[in-house]
């Protein structure tokens, strides 16, 4: 716990301390964002400058009319909403600070624990603000409440009783002790510091009642004031980082709504964008982890993984200006235009059959031979199986797979086939944008409408752009816009090569294009196996598109793993 101020020589090094330690405190307190992390320091501080041997945390939270605490309003995050880059930690719960605690039931959340002594099974509760503990006293009266022993304490009239069961469980006994609101900068209590047991010696362990009887003084006046100062700071610095926590919660919301948004343009891609943040992030923490190699320079701080996960998610957000039935078209063919030439065949089928019985009748009222009717069939019945093949070929040719050329001819060929319609007009059997549809070689979507697609890159970088990220997220637009470059220069928007693209740009194109594979929701074709996407991959790779050492980190960390 390093030297205790009783130490000190005399008063003059004391007070030189004392100035030094709130100092050094100050701006430690003042650089720590993580709620948590605060608060142990806080506890830590305050023991360190107080002499105390142990010590507790509460912060004020709000409960609603039963006592219960507020939802997951208040919730750290939620495991099922973004892909938490930071670890299980930013998940847990941290209550914020009451306003007007007048009007607003409220609670006391015990969030800490510390002990020089014995070690502490720690488990958080909570605790009701009233005057049945010491720390409910001190949030109502907003002063400091200092117990030279709590044991005489116990035993006066009126007093709130210090509950010992808790001593007796872990076999500690609390003497003096003392608690000290944590005010924010409008003067509203939003924590409370319980320190307990100042020590004679700070070096002593106290374990036997001696030790507790003779180790063991009450906290004086110096350290009241010493607690007050650091508690003023802390309840600054408390409130901020709780505010900072809150915004950042907040503009996670939005990028989950905006994720929702995507989605509900184009549902059959549902999960795509979380995954692949998870994939990105993943990968650059074992990126982060190597010491040797051409990726030992690459280092990530938690800010910049931040970074990563929020590209990685809103990377496909500008499909919100795509048009919804390209988004979603599974097959070459929309359904209203498979529907059209359904109906046009039909159409040209009822025709043939009425041409052909037109013509059988005229020639038995010219009496012509049976010979000459049974010509008239079979020409009907090798129309209508023409008619048959057509409609066949446009069903295969309509499947989003790859086509042979004899199929491409044949397709050609039949559109070419004409037609009388009601008006006596000759027409095609398949329309222009038809047949353009069905001879795509590969895939689903016509050129123009691929064009369309991969224009969503260009909105995705307009709406991040407009979004104030600051300054440890201002490259969260680059690295988005970059996710279908490809170091060859084959890729989209742009055509960047090799060094243009940064490397978290190269992790989202790996996880972007692995889980495009593997993904199972699309309707345009089968999940590939994990198996064969890591080969496809591997082929991306050798053809110079994707970077080499990060899909051998992506493959020997089994990174893929973390959303199979």
């Amino acid at each position: 716990m390093g030297s205790d101020v009783s130490e000190a020589p005399g008063p003059l090094e004391r007070s030189r301390y004392e100035r030094d330690e709130l100092l050094a405190i100050s701006r430690a307190l003042s650089s720590e964002r993580d709620i948590r992390k605060l608060l142990d320091l806080i506890l830590d501080k305050s023991r360190r400058i107080t002499g105390a041997d142990a010590g507790s945390v509460y912060v004020l939270e709000a409960a609603d009319a039963d006592g219960n605490g507020q939802p997951d309003s208040r919730a750290f995050g939620n495991p099922a909403r973004l892909p938490r880059a930071l670890g299980e930690a930013g998940r847990r719960h941290v209550p914020t600070p009451v306003r007007g605690l007048q009007n607003r039931p409220a609670r006391l959340h015990f969030m800490l624990s510390q002990n020089d002594s014995i070690p502490v099974d720690f488990k958080e509760f909570t605790l009701p603000v009233d005057d049945t503990s010491l720390a409910g006293q001190a949030v109502l009266s907003g002063r400091p409440i200092n117990v030279p022993d709590v044991g005489q304490a116990r035993a006066t009239a009126g007093s709130s009783a210090h509950n010992r069961s808790f001593d007796d469980k872990i076999g500690y006994r609390a003497r003096s002790m003392l608690t000290v609101p944590m005010l924010s900068t409008e003067g509203e209590v939003i924590g409370v510091i319980q320190l307990i047991n100042k020590k004679r010696r700070p070096s002593q362990v106290l374990s036997t009642p001696a030790d507790f009887e003779e180790g063991v003084v009450p906290f004086d006046e110096r350290a009241e004031e010493m607690a007050l100062a650091l508690a003023s700071q802390a309840g600054v610095s408390l409130e901020n980082a709780i505010l900072y926590d809150e915004i950042r919660r907040l503009f996670e919301s939005f990028v989950d709504a905006s994720v929702t948004a995507i989605e509900s343009r184009d549902p059959t891609t549902s999960g795509h964008s979380r995954r692949v943040a998870t994939l990105s992030v993943a990968l650059a923490e074992k990126v982060d982890a190597i010491d040797d190699g051409p990726l030992a320079p690459v280092h990530f701080s938690r800010e910049d993984l931040r970074q990563i996960e929020y590209a990685g998610v809103l990377h496909d957000f500008g499909k919100v200006g795509v048009r919804e039935q390209i988004l979603v078209k599974a097959k070459k063919l929309y359904d209203w235009q498979l529907e059209a030439i359904r109906l046009r065949l039909a159409y040209v089928r009822k025709s043939i059959e009425a041409e052909s019985l037109r013509r059988q009748l005229e020639h038995i009222r010219q009496g012509a031979p049976a010979a000459a009717l049974a010509a008239i069939e079979q020409e009907q019945t090798e129309r209508l199986a023409a008619l048959d093949e057509c409609w066949h070929l446009v069903l295969t040719a309509n499947e989003p797979t790859v086509l042979e050329q004899p199929v491409l001819a044949r397709l050609a060929e039949v559109a070419a086939w004409r037609y009388l319609d009601e008006t006596g007009q000759s027409k095609p059997y398949l329309l222009p944008d038809e047949l353009a549809a069905l001879q795509v070689p590969r895939g689903s979507l016509t050129p123009a409408e691929r064009q369309q697609i991969e224009s969503h890159v260009n909105h995705t970088v307009a709406f991040l752009q407009t979004i104030p990220w600051g300054r440890s997220l201002r490259r969260v637009p680059q690295i988005a816009a970059a996710h279908h470059e490809l170091l060859n220069g084959a890729g989209y928007p742009i055509g960047l090569h090799g060094a243009d693209i940064s490397v978290e740009a190269r992790m989202l194109t790996i996880a972007d294009i692995f889980d495009a594979l593997t993904a199972a929701d699309r309707p345009y074709k089968a999940a590939v196996p994990v198996p064969r996407a890591l080969v496809i991959l591997e082929s991306e790779v050798k053809a110079g598109k994707c970077d080499a050492d990060l899909f051998r980190v992506f493959v020997g960390a089994e990174v893929f793993k973390r959303v199979l």
